[in-house]
């Protein structure tokens, strides 16, 4: 029996089918309950005590950051918001046309959520951490025309929080700076060379090494005088401000097996070889937007139980969906990764070279691909709807939107025009 039939054995009330997306607060009692396999979905939400004491993040954070009063002590839930259910799947899946409108329609799911307002604080409050860690003023200005504020509110559509959205634009600030500086534009200063001990100094900042005294002094120099550092530092710092320490090692662990694909990227452009398609989509499965959907539970506020996020049938979902993303990514960048004069991995690219094919006949083949994806997540999601955990169906809701919210703002992004 596997963790989500274990599920049934909660004291949550059942929510099969339709029922799961009803709108409706749970009350906080009703997640009480046991503890153990199948049971870690019956969590309290409790309120945090105003008067809790505070912690100074260590100096591996590089951020100078603190813990903000009200952070949770060991042992106490970070959450005191009451849980609730995803509203229903109103608009269904569709087929939409995509970039200059010349290829297939891609079959994607609903924007769920359009607020500029929103996105707009985000992005000011963004731009405002942007330049406390170092940035200067033409890199804040690149950052507001990225529009990251935008991307994450929406694809994080069950918070209107903006400093629980400005967690995952700061995360996802920091994972593209480092694919700037560290992996892909050598002129901001990367070389696939220095890119694997560049990548474990970004570790250390994201998962704090223990104190080894005078070991520790250059290591914590380097941390708080590298931009990219001192990013990941300070977002993984806010991160915690608003996850349980489960959910900041997963974020922190799908980082780190994100960056084990991008060190075969940089012997791939180092030695001048080129993957091959299905070299290339094995190393996007761990080097997709599933890293950004770790965030989706901490964002909203509430907690997918390890048990069940890890769990074959969900852990399948998320990552077909953060594939998904990445074929719309490579589909959108295409003709500028063409152009390179050193062109970086693209799956549209590498079908081209595979099969001596158009980029045009590969860009079809890529959109199928997408397709029979997003079929066979929505096939899934349906299936994982017979569960009884709310906290399972407000996330797979959350996954959804995100792909949604993902794929509006790659099609309406300078970045990718």
């Amino acid at each position: 029996m596997t963790s989500l039939d274990n599920a049934v054995t909660g004291e949550i009330a059942p929510a099969a089918g339709a029922a799961a997306d009803a709108l409706g607060e749970i009350p906080p009692g009703i997640l009480n309950g046991p503890s153990g396999l199948g049971t870690q979905l019956a969590r309290r939400f409790s309120p945090r005590p105003p008067d809790a004491e505070t912690e100074p993040a260590t100096a591996a954070t590089a951020s100078g950051d603190h813990c903000a009063p009200g952070a949770q002590r060991l042992g106490e839930s970070a959450f005191h918001i009451p849980l609730r259910r995803p509203t229903a799947d109103i608009e269904p899946y569709r087929l939409v046309e995509w970039g200059d409108g010349s290829g297939p329609p891609l079959y994607c799911a609903p924007v769920a959520r359009v607020d500029d307002r929103l996105a707009a604080e985000v992005d000011d409050r963004l731009a405002a951490w942007a330049a406390s860690i170092g940035c200067t003023e033409d890199e804040v200005g690149k950052l507001r025309r990225t529009g990251y504020g935008r991307l994450v509110t929406l694809t994080h559509t069950d918070s209107e929080d903006p400093d629980r959205l400005l967690v995952a634009a700061q995360m996802n600030t920091a994972w593209w700076m480092a694919d700037d500086y560290y992996a892909d534009d050598s002129a901001l200063g990367a070389e696939p060379t220095r890119l694997p001990q560049r990548l474990t100094l970004a570790m250390a900042a994201l998962d704090p090494v223990p104190d080894a005294g005078e070991f520790s002094t250059p290591l914590n120099e380097v941390l708080r005088e590298d931009k990219v550092l001192r990013a990941f530092g300070s977002a993984v710092s806010h991160l915690r401000r608003h996850a349980t320490p489960d959910q900041v090692q997963r974020a922190c662990y799908a980082t780190f097996s994100m960056f084990v694909s991008w060190t075969a990227y940089a012997a791939w452009r180092h030695t001048g070889q080129s993957p091959t398609a299905w070299e290339y989509l094995a190393a996007r499965q761990h080097d997709s937007f599933y890293t950004s959907m770790t965030l989706i539970d901490p964002v909203a506020g509430y907690e997918l139980p390890a048990n069940l996020f890890y769990d074959d049938r969900v852990r399948r979902a998320a990552f077909q969906a953060g594939t998904i993303a990445v074929l719309v990514n490579d589909l959108l960048s295409v003709k500028k990764d063409a152009a390179d004069e050193n062109p970086v991995c693209n799956m549209v690219l590498q079908i081209a070279a595979d099969r001596a094919c158009s980029v045009a006949t590969a860009v079809e083949i890529t959109v199928e691909l997408h397709n029979r994806m997003v079929r066979e997540f929505e096939a899934g999601h349906l299936a994982l709807r017979a569960i009884p955990s709310p906290e399972l169906q407000l996330f797979l809701h959350g996954v959804r939107n995100w792909m949604g919210g993902s794929f509006e703002w790659h099609n309406t992004n300078p970045r990718y025009r």
